[in-house]
């Protein structure tokens, strides 16, 4: 089958890329409001990009209720701080229901059964049952596209990481357990894949 993009409605373009570009990371994304509660929120729009600086980037849409900015965005933006945690398949239930869009300054926190926990260094603090979490600062906003997108590109200050997925190998180098972290895949849809297989294929000399 051979699918053209061109003149392609922008919701079919989004259905179509989000179940072929997979598995997706999944940012979730603690970002503090206006009253010093916390809003999370989870996107899969999200990457790496660089090491000098360490960046990472989230892809933030609008409300589809309205069209205003998501508040991950004004938060953002007016306070320069953020947290993203990379949360593991037991909490795929919370995740979702932090998707759910609420009034504007509304806590996504009420309605989730989650603890929070200082983070050392952090202006914000972490969830406590994720085993990897990054401090980031605001780097830059990029919008692009029609709707537009807001591209929020992170510094990452520091990164927490569970003392059961966090060693060190024989060489004495720090070496992080992808099978510990059991992070979220996202699919199309409603759709999450688990941790699976771990294929190791060295690379050419």
């Amino acid at each position: 089958m051979l699918i053209d993009f061109d003149g392609m409605d922008p919701k079919d373009a989004y259905h179509i890329l989000t179940q072929t570009v997979i598995p997706r990371p999944v940012a979730w994304v603690l970002t503090e409001n206006p009253d010093g509660d916390f809003n999370l929120a989870p996107f899969s729009f999200f990457t790496p990009i660089t090491s000098n600086p360490p960046l990472l980037m989230i892809s933030v849409g609008k409300k589809p209720t309205d069209g205003v900015s998501k508040d991950t965005r004004v938060n953002i933006e007016a306070r320069k701080h953020f947290v993203v945690h990379i949360a593991p398949s037991e909490l795929a239930a919370a995740v979702t229901e932090s998707s759910r869009t609420l009034a504007q300054g509304e806590s996504e926190l009420k309605n989730l059964d989650l603890q929070l926990e200082d983070f050392e260094g952090s202006g914000l603090p972490r969830l406590r049952d994720c085993h990897v979490a990054f401090a980031c600062e605001l780097y830059e906003i990029q919008e692009i596209g029609a709707a537009p997108q807001s591209l929020i590109f992170g510094k990452v200050n520091r990164v927490w990481v569970s003392d059961q997925a966090a060693g060190y190998d024989d060489k004495n180098r720090l070496s992080i357990n992808g099978a510990a972290i059991d992070p979220l895949g996202r699919l199309g849809g409603s759709e999450y894949v688990t941790f699976g297989e771990v294929l190791k294929v060295p690379r050419p000399s």
